[in-house]
Formats: structure tokens, sequence, C-alpha cells
């Protein structure tokens, strides 16, 4: 799947970054693995993700527009030649020109690894992803549940708002990187020169030193605190399936969005039912007069127990489907089938009754069958 930037997330050229993230989310939530029947839902997913990420970049989305699609992709898997310092890698086709100074050397370095600015040119960073894990049982996730969960996450600093030092301390251009942010390192080869662009380990990125640290987070920006999240987790989800929760992951630097929250989903397994995606399967005896005449059998389900036909000669491990008794479909209509496996269960005590009929039927039959009893067995019997 190649298809414009745009067009992939459905929105106009002149959207804004609201707009673009809102598109995404929607088509995210559309195109998701674990949940979308789209054969080709990853790819779309992977696309969507990608416009999302160049579309809110205002350098990367300068370069797009001024490239174009194809060229901008092309442009990716051709590589960055480091003594061209920046330059389009077509040779400055399409009025790309790029020189030194070229407004889109950021975006060429951020691609190609050229020789551009830091952290701070191409805008503050956003915090990134925490995981957290819960364990649900069958019936939660047939109907869903609520819950609360405690997790110990970093959390931006209240004293200094997240930026490490005292609003009123000076600051100072940081002499290891000029206050690019980065450091650029080139190195002779046997293929040619190589250019490898570091964070500056002076200023961690930053580009500007502080006369003072903030005394709550030490520098870093962010504590360490317990919160307490809600959990809402749908109905039908899988064991092993992920919930993302937005903006509930580590802070971002000041001006940057917060990370999110993945939150991995363990079903636990039921003593009663075994599962298979949206599909049940349930083992329910009966005895051996049940599965010869038939009866009308009550099967339990996780939503209370329901009738079913059992044919007459049914025989021991017969299945038969009772369709829309599963589980519930993730973010679909419509809920899987349970399949009722019939246990015909052999009697391991009798009375003498039961004992004289069993006998006469197997005769009926033209069976011969040698009956011993046990020692106690003929003594309770003569009782």
């Amino acid at each position: 799947m190649s298809e414009d930037f745009y067009d992939a997330l459905g929105v106009s050229r002149d959207a804004d970054a609201d707009e673009i993230k809102q598109a995404y989310r929607k088509k995210a939530a559309e195109y998701h693995p674990d949940v979308s029947d789209d054969p080709n839902a990853e790819e779309k997913f992977k696309q969507v993700k990608k416009a999302k990420e160049v579309l809110t970049d205002e350098d990367a989305r300068a370069a797009y527009d001024q490239m174009g699609h194809d060229r901008y992709e092309q442009a990716e898997k051709r590589g960055f030649d480091a003594s061209q310092n920046g330059q389009d890698p077509f040779g400055g086709m399409g009025g790309m020109g790029g020189g030194q100074g070229s407004p889109f050397d950021d975006i060429f370095e951020q691609f190609f690894g050229g020789g551009g600015g830091g952290r701070g040119r191409g805008g503050p960073r956003p915090g990134r992803d925490l995981r957290a894990a819960l364990t649900i049982d069958l019936e939660d996730a047939f109907f869903g549940t609520s819950r609360e969960m405690t997790v110990t996450r970093p959390t931006r600093c209240s004293t200094c708002d997240g930026h490490g030092h005292p609003e009123d301390a000076d600051a100072r251009t940081c002499p290891g990187c000029d206050g690019r942010g980065q450091q650029v390192r080139v190195q002779q080869t046997p293929l040619g020169r190589v250019q490898q662009t570091t964070t500056c380990p002076q200023c961690e990125g930053e580009g500007t030193l502080y006369s003072e640290t903030c005394p709550d987070c030490d520098g870093e920006g962010v504590v360490m605190e317990e919160s307490t999240i809600d959990i809402e987790v749908p109905e039908g989800i899988r064991d092993g399936q992920t919930l993302r929760m937005d903006g509930e992951g580590a802070p971002g630097e000041p001006g940057a969005r917060d990370g999110d929250l993945l939150v991995e989903i363990s079903v636990e397994a039921d003593e009663r039912f075994e599962r298979d995606g949206d599909d049940l399967y349930v083992t329910h005896p009966v005895s051996f007069p049940q599965a010869v005449f038939g009866d009308d059998l009550e099967v339990e389900t996780l939503d209370g127990t329901v009738s079913m036909d059992l044919p007459k000669g049914t025989q021991s491990g017969e299945t038969f489907r009772l369709r829309g008794k599963g589980m519930p479909r993730l973010q679909r209509r419509g809920q899987g089938d349970l399949f009722v496996r019939v246990q015909v269960v052999t009697p391991d005590q009798m009375n003498a009754e039961q004992r004289e009929a069993l006998e006469a039927f197997a005769e009926a039959g033209g069976e011969e069958i040698d009956v011993k009893e046990g020692f106690f067995e003929k003594i309770r019997n003569s009782l």
C-alpha cells in the first residue's frame, strides 16, 4: 500500500496538527491488526501511523509537501551521502536545492543522518510508552469489566513543570555542541566518508546549560509517582491483546505529547470452557438412556443456561453447535458459537434392578457378557 499521506488519513492538505491526530486515532482503531478483519490491516495500520508521524512534524511535512509522496518515499530508500551536506538526494530535482543552510537540512538529517540541527530544532521530545499487565478471568472477558490499576510511573515534576531547572536559572549555550544539541563525527572508511550524528552528552540534546537544577527532580524534569488508573476492558477481548491508554505513559518534554500506557491482557483458563478465538467448547455429560432415547438438555453458557435438543442415538464424543452462544466479537456485532461435546457417562455402580435390565438388554442384542462380581458386591447383592 503506497497512498498519499493526506488521503491515507482522510484529511485535507491544510489540516492542522489536531485534525491529523484525531484522524489518525480513528484510522488506527479501524485498522489495528488485533481487531480488524481487513486482510491488509497491518499494512494499512503502518501507513496511517507513518502518515501521522510525518504530517505532525513541521519540517517533515514541509519536505513532504515540497517533494511529493513518491519522491519522498524514494528519498528514504535511497539514503544520504554525507558529502551532500543536506542537499536533495536527487541532485536538486523538483526545486529542493539544498546548499548549506537549506531549510530542509533538519529533515534530511533525520532521515539520512546528515549534519542538520539538534533536537531543539526538531521540537520537544514526546514521552515514551509504558507497559503494564492485567489478568482477568473468562467471565470478565465475556461481559467486559472496569478495573483500577496502580502503576508507578514517571510524572512531570510540578516544581519545575518538567523543565528540570528553576524558572529564574541562568542559561548559556552548550559549548559541547554550540547549541545544536547534537555532535557530528566524520570517519573515513573503505567505502568513503561516513558521518554520524549523536546526541550531545553534555547538554543531553537541549543545546542549553543552566546554572541550577530543580532540587525535586535533580534536573530530570520527572519524578516517580504511584498513580491509580481506571482501565475499561471491552467485552470479547482475547488473551495477549493490548489496550492502549492514551496519554497515560511517561510525560513528554514541555510542549510535547505524553506517551501511552500499553496494558497487556491475560485471560485465565476456565475450568468449564475452552476458548478458540470467539468460539467456546464445553463438555456435557449424559446418561446412557439419554444418549439412546434423546432428551432436552440444559446446557451451561457464560450467560446462563440454554436448552439443547439431544437426538436419539447420540454417540459419546459427538459435538453440537449452538450458534451465537460463544464470546462477543471484539468491537464488532454478534458472538461466536458454543460447541457442546457430549460425553456418555458409564455408571460405576448399579443396583440389582439396573444390572438385570442391562444384562437383559445385552442378551436381547445377542451379546455374551461374562458378568463378574467382586466378593463384597456378591454379599451386597445377596442382601
